[in-house]
């Protein structure tokens, strides 16, 4: 076992953290990871956070002392992970996380900060973030996530050292879910594949019948859209399926805070709120319905992700490419689409898919981008 077994697919990645961890004279202060949706970004930074205050000489990221299973645990104190649920990063989470990386390391060699979302940073945070990254303390080392150099402002990606993930083969995620996760072989491999190789849905879909059920739920709509009215209705459902995604993964959550917020205050078993208590709640409740945003946000992509490989799908069939159906299961369906119409239609729809997931991404009311769509989809 070592910190790099979950890291699907990236041999050369891992060779180059590996040795970065072994060889100090090969170590920068900045690295920025960057990799599609899904290829493991946010996994192979906490590899190398691991691996540099991993207590084993000659075999950084050993997995098993004490540094490198706090690390991947969250617990270490000399490693920082930002992992946003909000739609941006201020300026101001931005401040906190530089005075924290000003610190001396207090156990380990390096103060690591991770930060998972890096794309998220507005332009103001991503400027009060650079004077950091230009003249960092001697022990502190920043890693940054994001899809794609280009979702960094310039100064920054100048002064970062790149790491540029793939996305992973269906047969190396299928392996991870099945010795990490003990998924059964059959089901990873279908989890996989209709993942598209995103390691985290991936790993959804093999374990939560839900999940999957929701998935087919989208794909409905592309099977059964013939008119104006059909567009229309199913536009709306598929908003509302995401919002059902949505609310399952964070409800829970959501009633969890709270209730731990209500005993931290000694208010669990208060009827009405003393004014007092009244604005923390209010606050944890607004990061929430912010929270609640970016889930919808992103579940609604993730969902017109999954309509996109259904049309792939028929082009592929069009096309007459030997390659593997996403949507394997679905090959009938797919075979009727692609008799009935032309890759210049599947092509077209495969575009308004596009617009319609840079509309949601500029705020447009996703209703309105959905019905959009909805109606660009008919035959």
């Amino acid at each position: 076992m070592s910190v790099w077994d979950d890291v699907a697919g990236q041999p050369e990645v891992v060779a180059q953290l590996r040795g970065a961890a072994q060889d100090p004279s090969a170590m920068t202060h900045a690295w920025l990871f960057t990799g599609p949706p899904g290829s493991g970004r946010s996994t192979a930074a906490r590899a190398f956070a691991a691996a540099l205050q991993c207590e084993r000489d000659g075999e950084p990221g050993c997995g098993r002392c004490h540094a490198c299973r706090t690390v991947l645990a969250g617990s270490h104190a000399d490693v920082e992970v930002v992992a946003t649920e909000k739609l941006s990063i201020g300026v101001d989470d931005v401040r906190v996380l530089v005075q924290r990386a000003a610190r001396r390391p207090s156990s380990g060699p390096w103060r690591v900060v991770l930060v998972e979302d890096a794309d998220r940073f507005t332009e103001h945070s991503a400027n009060t973030l650079l004077k950091s990254i230009e003249e960092p303390p001697p022990r502190t080392v920043w890693l940054l996530c994001a899809p794609s150099p280009e979702d960094m402002v310039t100064t920054i990606q100048s002064r970062c050292r790149p790491v540029r993930l793939r996305v992973p083969s269906v047969d190396d995620v299928a392996a991870l879910l099945v010795r990490r996760d003990g998924i059964d072989p059959t089901m990873a491999a279908h989890a996989a594949r209709a993942a598209q190789s995103h390691v985290g849905l991936a790993r959804r879909l093999a374990r939560d019948e839900g999940a999957r059920l929701r998935r087919r739920q989208v794909l409905q709509l592309a099977l059964e859209v013939t008119g104006v009215g059909d567009a229309v209705v199913r536009a709306g459902e598929l908003v509302e399926v995401a919002s059902e995604e949505a609310a399952a993964a964070t409800a829970e959550r959501d009633a969890v805070e709270r209730a731990a917020l209500l005993r931290s205050l000694g208010a669990e078993a208060a009827g009405a709120l003393p004014p007092a208590l009244r604005s923390q709640v209010r606050a944890l409740e607004d990061d929430q319905k912010k929270r609640a945003t970016r889930s919808r946000r992103d579940a609604l992509d993730r969902s017109l992700v999954d309509l996109s490989s259904l049309y792939r799908d028929v082009l592929v069939v069009q096309l007459g490419a030997t390659v593997e159906l996403v949507n394997a299961e679905l090959a009938t369906e797919v075979a009727a689409m692609a008799r009935r119409t032309a890759p210049e239609q599947t092509l077209a729809r495969l575009d308004a898919v596009g617009r319609a997931r840079t509309r949601i991404a500029a705020n447009v009311n996703p209703l309105l981008a959905v019905e959009a769509m909805a109606l660009a989809l008919r035959p």
